[in-house]
């Protein structure tokens, strides 16, 4: 089970992990409740997002999908913060912006369908958690960045390597990609609310660790990638009119690295997340921050 959730996810990790060898079978997803005080109630709720919305390997995770999404995942937890609120999740790990509008390959030719079908001139709530994956950001970039570690662990390959490469470029179209699929949910559903959720810290400010296997010169680079990231994201809600969740002035301090983490490290278990995705206390502190943006 552990290579199967590993080559599922791929596209949506920085690169997979190591295992602790928890091979058990995770359970279905449950609603949950106990989050924090309601907003105004939203009738039809659709989530559109990646890994860092699905949360794969929170338990209770879905695991009959390519998806992994879990049942206390921060789209679950807002819809249960609002009795009476329908949530339609769509989430899957290894999206793209692409397929909001087209159809998601998984394992073994497996597709998932379009995650803009969920969303119904009906939807009054959409939350949007996408780009991390757009132009093989994750996965390209900061996986090879951990590749590169081995090869000279006090140096900095990834930045020699990616020298040439203008990631400014890349941001610009995670920009305009994410402007896209706002448009495109304003379109399915007029008067629905848009929030676009940011993305988290994963790389300490400062400082190395083992459960981040980077080169020791190679933390500050992958760190202003993962920044650039977020100010490509929130650039795009903003230039097509949605709002914005910001999670990465909540989430400073809680790094893979921090004494207080929100992201797993290398080690992937069935009990608590995938590899470099986020655990269950940052699901829960970016379902506060969407609630407080309702509010």
């Amino acid at each position: 089970m552990r290579r199967q959730l590993l080559l599922l996810v791929l596209g949506a990790a920085l690169l997979a992990g190591c295992s602790d060898g928890a091979d058990e079978p995770v359970a279905a997803p449950a609603r949950t409740t106990g989050s924090p005080a309601a907003p105004t109630q939203y009738d039809r709720y659709v989530a559109l997002g990646d890994s860092y919305t699905a949360a794969p390997l929170v338990p209770p995770t879905d695991v009959s999908t390519v998806c992994l999404r879990s049942g206390v995942n921060y789209p679950a937890l807002v819809a249960a913060a609002m009795p009476g609120t329908e949530l339609t999740d769509v989430s899957c790990s290894g999206a793209q912006t692409a397929n909001v509008t087209t159809a998601q390959t998984g394992q073994r030719g497996s597709t998932v369908p379009p995650q803009i079908r969920a969303v119904r001139r009906g939807t009054d709530l959409v939350t949007i958690g996408l780009g991390g994956n757009d132009e093989h950001l994750f996965a390209g970039v900061l996986g090879q960045c951990m590749e590169l570690g081995r090869t000279d662990p006090t140096g900095a390959p990834c930045r020699a390597a990616f020298a040439d490469r203008d990631l400014q470029q890349t941001f610009e179209r995670i920009h305009g990609n994410i402007a896209g699929v706002v448009r495109a949910v304003q379109e399915q559903a007029p008067d629905a609310r848009v929030l676009v959720v940011g993305y988290p810290h994963i790389v300490p400010a400062s400082g190395t660790c083992d459960l981040l296997p980077l080169a020791a010169g190679d933390y500050a680079f992958a760190e202003s990638v993962t920044q650039g990231l977020n100010d490509a994201v929130r650039a795009g809600a903003t230039d097509a009119g949605a709002e914005y969740v910001d999670l990465w002035g909540i989430s400073a301090g809680h790094d893979i690295c921090a004494d207080d983490p929100w992201i797993n490290g290398r080690v992937t278990s069935a009990r608590t997340a995938l590899a470099y995705h986020p655990l269950a206390v940052e699901q829960r502190a970016v379902a506060k921050a969407v609630l407080e943006r309702l509010r």
